[in-house]
Formats: C-alpha cells, sequence, structure tokens
C-alpha cells in the first residue's frame, strides 16, 4: 500500500473492493495484482482496499483502507458511508457470487446502492444461463456501473445480448500476467530436482470441476511412450470441499493413479502456493494442462501466467481458454476425454519442434497481457471512470433563457414530461408544474410583458379549473384532451398550489393576477384545515408568508403560519437523535422546504426558537447534502424508504432549488456567509459541480436534464426540472442582492464581502440597477 504521503499526491483515488491477500482465493490475487502492479507502473493512482472477512478463516491484511464482514449486512451499509465520506473518485467492485454474504452475494448491493462515487464492476463470472437471483443482481449492478470490466470478448457479447449492455460501457481487460524471459525451463528444472523429466502441471484450488480425474485417466496411454514424464498437480483442496467432504476428493484422486499404475508419475504439491513461487514452478513445466468440463468458466489466472511464460498450453474449450488459445497459441480438446488429452500431449511430445513453436506462439501471445500492458488498460479504465474535478465551471451568472421553458407549454399549460427535449403528451399536465411556472412567470423579468401577461392567464387559468368547491381541493393530473384524472389532488400537490398563489399575490407581474390570486389563496386556505402532511404544511406556509408580506394583518395566513410553526417544531423535537436532527425518520424530496417553511414562521411571528430550530435543521440537511470533496449532492430518490439514511441517486433538481431558496430565507435571518456559499455550492451543482461531473443546465435555451443517475445525467427535460432550474437562478439573484446590500451595510467586514465565483463572475447591472455590480 502507498504511504500517506503518496496517498495525499495521488492524482487517482480508488476504492477497491473484493477479497484480498493474504486471503487464499483467486479473486484475493487479482485484487492483490491489481494493487500492486499499479504501483510499479501507474503509482499516481492509490487504491483504498475494503476487504471481504470471514470471521471463520481470519487473515491479517495489514495496513488497508477497512474490512467488510461478509456476512453483516450492516457492515456493508457502514463501507459505503465510508467510502463516501473519504472523497474518492472511482470504486472498483471485484464480483463473484461467493464472495458476498446472502443469497448469491446478494449483500453487495447494500453498498452499492449507498455509494456516491462513479463504479467499475469486474464480472469475474458472466453466467449464460443464471438463476433468477443471480440475473436480478447482476442486472441490479451495471444498472448502477458507470463501466463493467469483463476479461474476455464472449463475456461483452453475453452484457450486450442477455443485458442489453451498450459496448461503450464494457471493457475487456485480459488478465494480466508477469513479464519473464522465454526458454528457461531446464534451469528452473534443475533448481526443483525434475531434471531429464518432461514436466506437465495443473495449478489451482482442487476441486471436481478442475477435470483432474481426466488427466490422470490420460496417464498410461502418455507415460508408455514417454516414460520420463511427470504429471504435477500443485495446489490445496479447494476450503469449501475441505469443509463438506474433508479430503475425499483428492484421495479419490490418489486411489485411481495406483489403480493404473501411474502414481510414480504424479507429484503432488498440497499447498496453496503464492505467485511467484508459483511462477517458478510453471518454469519448470513443459506443457501446462487445464481439463475444465464446466465450459462456462469465465476467467483463469494461471492459464493466463502459463502462456505469458510460453508453455505448451493444452485445454478444454472453456471461454478463456478459447480465446486466449486460438489461432495455435494452445491446443484445444474436447472435455471429459482422457482419449483426447493423451492423444495431444503425445502428439508434442513425439514432435519436439511442434513443442517448441507451441511454446513461442504462446509466449509472443502473452505480450499482449503482461503487466505493463494490464497496468496501463486498468489507468485507461479508471481515468475513463473517475469523476474530476467539475469538467465546466459556471462563469457567470448568466440569465438562463426561456425558449425550452416555453417549448413545453400549450394553450392549456405546461407539460409534464418530455423524452428528451421533446415534450411528452401522453402524461398531460399537473398543477404542481404550473403552479412552478406561474412563480417563474412572476421573476422572469426577461420575459417581455404581452408574453408573461399572456403565459400568466395561462398558469392562473389552469390553477383555477383546478380548482374544485366541491372537496374543497385542487384536482392535479390532467390528461392532454384536458380531462382530470381525479377530483381531489395529493396533499402535497394543494399545499404547493397555495404556495403559488401566495408567492402570485405578492410578486405577481400585474395587479390583476395578483388580485386573482388573492381571492383564491383566500377562498382555498381553508382547505389546510384537514391537511396534516408536514412537507404539505410546509408548502402552504411558504405561501402564506408571501400573503402576510403583502397583508401584514391577513388572520387565516398568519393562523397557518402559527399553526405550521408549532407543527414542525414539535417533530423537530420528537425526532431528534443525536445524529439526526431532522423533521422527520425519513429524508424525502423538497427536504430545505421544511426547514425553510420554520425560519418563515418564526421570522414573521416573532417566535425566535422557531427561526433557531429552523436554522439548526437547515444547517444539518446542508451538511448531509454536502460530499467529502464540497459538491453539492443532493438526498437521492432511493432514500425514500431508507429510514436515518441519504442514499446519493436518483439526484434531482428540486433539492437544488430548495436548498438554494431555504439559504435565502436564512440569510434574512442570519446573514451569514455560509448560506451564500451553501446557494453557491448547491447552484453550481447544475453547472457540473456534482458527482458525475455532468452539466445539467443550458443557459442557451434554459433547459435542465432530469437529474443524475449512477451512470451520469437523465437525458430527460421534464418541466420540474427546467422549473427548479429556472427558479434557482433567479433565488440565487436575490441572495446575491440580499448578500451585496448586507455588504454594504457592513461597512466592509472582510467576513461579509462578496463572494466571487471567479473571474468575470459579476451580476448583470441591470439587475442591481441602484448598486454597482456585484460579485456573487
Amino acid at each position: 500500500m502507498f504511504s500517506n504521503a503518496a496517498k495525499q499526491a495521488a492524482r487517482r483515488r480508488v476504492a477497491l473492493i473484493g477479497t484480498y491477500v493474504p486471503r487464499k482465493c483467486g479473486i484475493a490475487t487479482f485484487t492483490g495484482d491489481i494493487v500492486e502492479q499499479s504501483a510499479n507502473f501507474h503509482p499516481d493512482i492509490h487504491f483504498d482496499v475494503y476487504a471481504l472477512t470471514d470471521p471463520a478463516k481470519p487473515v491479517d491484511h495489514g495496513n488497508i483502507a477497512g474490512e467488510i464482514a461478509q456476512h453483516d449486512p450492516d457492515d456493508y451499509a457502514r463501507a459505503a458511508r465510508r467510502i463516501n465520506e473519504s472523497g474518492v473518485d472511482a470504486i472498483w467492485i471485484q464480483h463473484e457470487y461467493g464472495i458476498y454474504g446472502g443469497d448469491c452475494g446478494e449483500m453487495i448491493l447494500d453498498l452499492v446502492d449507498r455509494v456516491a462515487a462513479p463504479l467499475i464492476v469486474t464480472l469475474h463470472t458472466v453466467l449464460a444461463q443464471p438463476s433468477a437471483k443471480q440475473r436480478r443482481i447482476v442486472e441490479r449492478l451495471i444498472d448502477r456501473a458507470s463501466q463493467v470490466m469483463v476479461m474476455a470478448r464472449h463475456s461483452r457479447d453475453l452484457l450486450m445480448g442477455m443485458y442489453n449492455v451498450g459496448d461503450a460501457r464494457i471493457t475487456v481487460i485480459e488478465h494480466g500476467a508477469p513479464d519473464r524471459p522465454f526458454g528457461r525451463q531446464d534451469e528452473f528444472k534443475r533448481a526443483m530436482g525434475l531434471d531429464k523429466r518432461t514436466v506437465m502441471t495443473s495449478f489451482g484450488l482442487i476441486g471436481p470441476g478442475k477435470g483432474l480425474e481426466h488427466v490422470i485417466q490420460a496417464l498410461p496411454a502418455i507415460t508408455s511412450r514417454h516414460p520420463d514424464f511427470l504429471y504435477r498437480i500443485v495446489g490445496a483442496t479447494h476450503p469449501n470441499l475441505v469443509a463438506e467432504q474433508g479430503e475425499s476428493y483428492r484421495e479419490d484422486l490418489r486411489a485411481q493413479a495406483d489403480r493404473l499404475g501411474v502414481a510414480g508419475h504424479i507429484e503432488w504439491d498440497d499447498r496453496f502456493v503464492e505467485t511467484e513461487e508459483l511462477l517458478d514452478q510453471l518454469e519448470a513445466s513443459d506443457i501446462y494442462v487445464t481439463a475444465y468440463p464446466n465450459l462456462q468458466q469465465s476467467t483463469s489466472g494461471t492459464l493466463s501466467y502459463a502462456v505469458a511464460l510460453g508453455k505448451a498450453v493444452i485445454s478444454t474449450p472453456y471461454l478463456h481458454a478459447a480465446e486466449l488459445l486460438a489461432d495455435g497459441v494452445g491446443d484445444l480438446i474436447e472435455p471429459c476425454s482422457s482419449e483426447a488429452i493423451a492423444a495431444a500431449v503425445n502428439r508434442l511430445l513425439d514432435d519436439p519442434a511442434e513443442l517448441a513453436a507451441m511454446q513461442r506462439r504462446a509466449y509472443a501471445r502473452g505480450r499482449e497481457t503482461i503487466w505493463p500492458r494490464y497496468a496501463d488498460a486498468v489507468a485507461r479504465l479508471i481515468d475513463r471512470v473517475a469523476a474530476d474535478a467539475p469538467r465546466r465551471r459556471m462563469a457567470e451568472l448568466q440569465t438562463p433563457a426561456l425558449s425550452g421553458f416555453l417549448d413545453m407549454c400549450d394553450d392549456t399549460g405546461m407539460f409534464q414530461h418530455a423524452i428528451g427535449k421533446v415534450p411528452d403528451r401522453r402524461h398531460g399536465y399537473c398543477i404542481d408544474d404550473n403552479a412552478r411556472a406561474l412563480m417563474l412567470v412572476s421573476l422572469a423579468d426577461v420575459m417581455d410583458e404581452p408574453t408573461a401577461d399572456r403565459m400568466a392567464s395561462c398558469f392562473a387559468a389552469f390553477m383555477n379549473h383546478a380548482w374544485n368547491p366541491d372537496t374543497n381541493r385542487f384536482r392535479n393530473f390532467m390528461r392532454f384532451d384536458r380531462g382530470w384524472c381525479e377530483d381531489s389532488g395529493s396533499d402535497d400537490a394543494n399545499g404547493r398550489a397555495l404556495w403559488a398563489l401566495g408567492h402570485t399575490a405578492l410578486h405577481g407581474r400585474s395587479e390583476d393576477i395578483r388580485w386573482w390570486a388573492r381571492g383564491l389563496f383566500d377562498e382555498a386556505l381553508s382547505m389546510m384545515d384537514d391537511i396534516g402532511s408536514p412537507r404539505a404544511i410546509a408548502f402552504a406556509t411558504l405561501g402564506a408568508a408571501c400573503r402576510v408580506e403583502g397583508e401584514p394583518d391577513h388572520a387565516g395566513a398568519l393562523a397557518l403560519l402559527n399553526r405550521s410553526g408549532e407543527l414542525l417544531h414539535r417533530l423537530l423535537a420528537e425526532s431528534r437523535r443525536p445524529d439526526w436532527a431532522w423533521f422527520e425518520a425519513v429524508l424525502g424530496y423538497d427536504n430545505p422546504r421544511l426547514s425553510q417553511a420554520l425560519i418563515e414562521a418564526g421570522r414573521i411571528t416573532g417566535r425566535g426558537e422557531w427561526t433557531l430550530a429552523g436554522l439548526s435543521s437547515l444547517r444539518w440537511i446542508a451538511s448531509m447534502q454536502l460530499s467529502a470533496t464540497g459538491q453539492f449532492r443532493p438526498v437521492g430518490s432511493e432514500t425514500f424508504s431508507h429510514p436515518h439514511e441519504a442514499l446519493p441517486f436518483d439526484q434531482q433538481p428540486l433539492e437544488a432549488q430548495a436548498a438554494i431558496e431555504a439559504a435565502a430565507s436564512a440569510f434574512r435571518v442570519d446573514p451569514s456567509r455560509r448560506w451564500v456559499e451553501h446557494a453557491r455550492t448547491a447552484y453550481r451543482w447544475f453547472f457540473g459541480e456534482n458527482d458525475r461531473g455532468a452539466v445539467l443546465a443550458n443557459l442557451r435555451t434554459g433547459q435542465c436534464r432530469d437529474g443524475i443517475t449512477p451512470r451520469g445525467a437523465n437525458r430527460n427535460c421534464g418541466a420540474e426540472s427546467i422549473l427548479a432550474f429556472q427558479l434557482a437562478y433567479y433565488g440565487v439573484l436575490a441572495l446575491a442582492r440580499s448578500h451585496q446590500d448586507e455588504s454594504d451595510s457592513s461597512g466592509g467586514d472582510p467576513e461579509d464581502q462578496p463572494l466571487a465565483l471567479g473571474a468575470g463572475d459579476i451580476l448583470e447591472k441591470r439587475r442591481l440597477p441602484e448598486k454597482p455590480a456585484a460579485n456573487f
């Protein structure tokens, strides 16, 4: 492992998950090789190793980043949190069904669902006929992965054909192998006391899947023609087999050799051999044989080693062998056939020139997989996937255009969804989006007055029609044919509708639209008496705050503010734990709105304890939505069913908007630099400062992608996302104005000076006509 100094200087840091040396298994050796060979050839890549542990077989992993108890699902979640907190650039999982806990190794999903950095998954086995459970696990891993690595082209073809994985997301890197000189058999035979013997070797953990019984059965036909022939079987019995059956399999093989009279032509090395000794023993061999009966075997590290060392290889055509030994590199034989094995061995031993030629072909093929080439391929894979510092920085706080917003509207209202950037009429309209669209029209002063009047009337008419006096509720969903899908919408939709009405009553562009909004707000306000959803009440509270700003003695709005403050303050006190300063046990969507509503209720009613509690909870949720590297990481939508957790995906623009506008409310009562910084961080999320370096917002059109998935940006540009981005901009702008005012009134205290985003990052003078241009 690297020293701490090397770790700090690393260009890339990768969390590497799997079994690890000195554990005696092929995946552990593979993982160890990744670390060792990358250190040799790409020392600027640092690996934080998280090793699977089995309490029944403890090993000392030495100085690694962490261990994961194989059969403890909570430990996978704890490891995910440690990895997220470490700020790595990528995560690399070695997948084999048997090394993780749960049915078919499903516990690895408890980690995968919680990690934020881009994910690489190496599938050591890709089954052509997986069980239903095995397939679901692989599908989930693939869905989360930015890149899937396999070691054979056949595995790539299976992924493309069975799992519909695009070729661009699959990386084929053949198993790495050592770079040693060619043709040193005699030297190593002498060192092992094997001179004057023709040596054939099999390596690896011993079990029925190796086909050793077929090789032993072939020996009489070989030794009768080549009496100096020695077959070496090197490797311990597989520990799982030992646990179930002891050494009965090995004993059966020995008994078979005795019956056939070939025991004197077999040498057993009954132990797990470390890599360097394994290579020495391979060098002492003339022929390497793998007789696996299972032709779905994906990879064999020892096969790669044997080819790279220039050994003549005889093998059944399992997946790895069929590719590596093609074009005469080795000899492929039918499985479960002692006759085929004997014929292939005798053919080579009867013709020393052909034996030497095959060895040379193997050595030449092995140059493609030697460790320097392998390490280069690993570095390219990591660079392709790793999360960079933002790929595109937001330079100026520019006003986004509105063309993309207008493209999503017709004379009924704003469509809910889009396929890419094309409005999807199948899903019609909803009051949630049309209420937010009305709020945007009130703020977007780049929209000319005729267009603003027309669009405000359109969205107001939608809301007016959505109001159902028979149920005293707003309807929410409308089909494209203008038919309503329901008589009453959800609590949250109704709360958001009241918010939009209060906002329009205060900020509407014309007195006519403000007058209309005041009337419908007053008519609909009583519906909140029957709504107890905290989030719906928070939305309505924000509307009530606007209503009181315009009409300070509005009794109904004041009553709602008092009810909301009492409820949210009580919920916060009841749900608080030492590590959980929140209103509920589960984080949902639009989370900062709960804090924002409590702050606004305290500010307007003069209840200082509410304001302080709102600020405290907002500081907590802000800390939960920052990555270890300081980027905004919205609480993901997958969090909703996980109490006392925050999962990173899918990330949605609504959370960034809420963070910005809540920060603006906080700044009104606590003019601290922290709120300006947090809003700035959340706004930059739209422009690539996020877990995938994905640019979501398009200033030229004003459109916005629907969020960030584990694999990058969701290409769709729906109404909620467009509106969240547009309103986030105006929220940032309002906070910038407040911050500038506070800075001017502070008399130039450095702590309160405007915060620059970067060179040229200034607000347009037209936005702040009475003051000089300000940095934000």
